[in-house]
């Protein structure tokens, strides 16, 4: 398996890295997370990234931060609830950016730490995921066919050691998704 995985945060990567190291899979991370405001938190939140993902041995790409777009995308959701379509369509923006890269640089497989998060609704992230994915082979039908990992990462302890790891690195630790309207 060649595996992008689409990391949000370090706290959210943690325990999800750690087993899929432990299960013999090297993903490579990408960093793409143009919904974080203002752009000190984005690079805060880059940074223990890139931290952790230089303490395992791993690669990291760092797509563009391109914060405007991404209003683009939510515009006219600005109000809806967490969980909402805005959730929706922020998902959607961030993982065909993903699968897309995923397509064209020979991943065969992709996942996302936004699905180990107690406070993002699985089947919504796992729709967006399906629909990112679809469009990826959709535009490259040439090229080997991406597949969306959908595991549930809040099974088997890995909830509990989430909270473990972000305590023994001293993760940077946030209580909302990063976006200007969540912080509500």
């Amino acid at each position: 398996m060649k595996l992008l995985l689409h990391t949000c945060c370090a706290p959210c990567s943690g325990a999800i890295i750690e087993t899929l190291l432990k299960e013999g899979i090297r993903p490579t991370i990408y960093y793409c997370n143009p919904n974080i405001y203002p752009y000190e938190e984005y690079l805060k939140r880059k940074d223990e990234c890139s931290r952790y993902a230089a303490e395992c041995g791993l690669d990291m790409v760092d797509a563009d931060y391109n914060h405007e777009t991404w209003l683009q995308c939510v515009h006219g959701l600005e109000d809806e609830p967490e969980r909402g379509l805005r959730c929706s369509a922020c998902f959607r923006h961030r993982l065909l950016s993903s699968a897309q890269y995923a397509a064209s640089h020979g991943f065969d497989t992709l996942a996302t730490t936004l699905a180990s998060s107690r406070w993002k609704d699985l089947s919504q992230v796992n729709a967006a995921g399906d629909w990112a994915v679809a469009q990826a082979n959709e535009a490259a039908a040439e090229v080997q066919p991406l597949v969306w990992w959908d595991r549930d990462w809040r099974k088997g302890g890995l909830q509990e050691r989430r909270s473990q790891i972000i305590r023994e690195k001293g993760f940077y630790n946030q209580l909302w998704c990063g976006c200007e309207f969540s912080i509500r």
